[in-house]
């Protein structure tokens, strides 16, 4: 993530909760470059630790994520993937208004079968 932010300006960023300086898990924006037919991209992505889910923290970050995308960096759309069990991950694409693009099979997951099938959401600037 160092290395990235380096070079992009951007990475998966770390998130403490701010009453207690907890770290709980991670939001941000990441470059993907796995072989596929949508990548290279940039996708938004959190992993927050489960005792913080339902909290709102996901949805809050990755709203203020896309702002700082489409606005500071000025990229003109950003992706999302998570594998199709996570039905929690997917309902915050769906929230910060993400479109459903397609289901695919996953090539860094193809040894994990059961996170192999995943969703692929996107948004375009000035999109709701």
């Amino acid at each position: 993530m160092k290395n990235q932010f380096s070079k992009n300006g951007f990475c998966y960023f770390a998130v403490d909760k701010l009453v207690s300086n907890e770290f709980i898990g991670f939001i941000g924006i990441s470059e993907q470059n796995f072989d596929s037919d949508f990548t290279p991209c940039v996708d938004i992505g959190w992993r927050l630790a489960q005792k913080e889910w339902g909290n709102g923290y996901a949805t809050e970050g990755a709203k203020r994520c896309l702002d700082f995308t489409f606005n500071d960096i000025g990229l003109k759309t950003i992706k999302s993937i998570c594998p199709i069990l996570n039905n929690k991950s997917e309902h915050v694409m769906k929230k910060i208004g993400m479109t459903k693009k397609k289901t695919f099979k996953h090539p860094l997951l193809e040894k994990h079968k059961e996170l192999e099938l995943c969703v692929l959401y996107e948004k375009e600037k000035n999109h709701s």
